[in-house]
């Protein structure tokens, strides 16, 4: 009994240090990078948890108690999802840099009030700096014109939509990583409804580890807030990374591990 708690203190620590994996802390950062809020940034790592411990429950089960067995083509597709989806969250970091960078041009139809001047706010969850001025208020641009606005139109009111994002990427990547944890915990657990318990334990342990990773990444972007150079610069050097690393993963998914030939080469991490 004793060796078996041991184990699933190893299990939580062991989830604390899967939160950590550079794919998961890209993603999770492209995300709070949009946020200037320690608190939001939290919030946002515990949903990403809550997605990715859902997935590895259900088909890490599935695994443990039906023998389940992922052909390796699958897995490898799971795998080059999260590639894809680093590539399409970076891009709609640099996108948001980039529309930033327009609307503070000097040249962007900007009222020359006294009191211009320039600070990070937010239009719903998308945060992002330009000239404005106050008294009387005006602004450069309508809320309207932020990424996403459509969305946030129409389901702003929902408090929910705010998190569906982290989320979704939480599930995929839960995805990509269930056979991996599975198949650890049937080397060392053979009663399978103790190890179905161990991946419950990991997953908190993940979330517990997330919700640090994400609280501190937001330290830096929340101090931007004031600086409207540095923020843009965090956050389109969190698009450049993510972008590179996914294009580094779905290259070596797709060519080297062999998802787009014959000669497969799997083997669940």
């Amino acid at each position: 009994m004793i060796n078996l708690l041991s184990i699933l203190a190893v299990g939580f620590f062991l989830g604390m240090r899967h939160a950590t994996d550079a794919d998961h802390v890209i993603a999770v950062t492209t995300i709070v990078s949009r946020q200037s809020s320690v608190r939001r940034a939290a919030l946002t790592g515990i949903v990403w948890g809550l997605g990715h411990t859902l997935t590895i429950l259900a088909v890490g089960s599935a695994i443990i108690v039906f023998g389940l067995v992922i052909p390796p083509r699958i897995g490898l597709t799971m795998e080059f999802s999260v590639g894809l989806m680093l590539i399409v969250l970076g891009i709609l970091n640099l996108r948001g840099v980039l529309r930033a960078a327009q609307t503070f041009a000097p040249e962007h139809n900007v009222p020359q009030e006294r009191n211009v001047h320039s600070h990070a706010h937010s239009h719903g969850d998308y945060v992002h700096t330009h000239a404005h001025a106050h008294e009387p208020e005006a602004h450069a641009h309508s809320a309207e014109q932020t990424p996403l606005a459509w969305l946030d139109r129409s389901l702003g009111q929902v408090s929910v939509y705010q998190f569906v994002r982290p989320l979704v990427v939480g599930v995929v990547h839960g995805l990509a990583g269930s056979a991996a944890v599975a198949l650890l915990v049937l080397t060392t657990i053979r009663n399978p409804a103790w190890a179905v318990f161990y991946l419950l334990i990991f997953g908190l342990g993940t979330i517990a580890g997330m919700t640090l990773i994400t609280a501190a990444i937001a330290l830096p972007f929340s101090y931007g807030a004031r600086s409207s150079a540095l923020i843009r610069g965090l956050a389109a050097a969190s698009g450049l990374i993510s972008v590179g690393f996914g294009l580094f993963l779905t290259y070596r998914i797709g060519v080297i591990e062999g998802l787009f030939s014959g000669a497969l080469q799997w083997t669940p991490r």
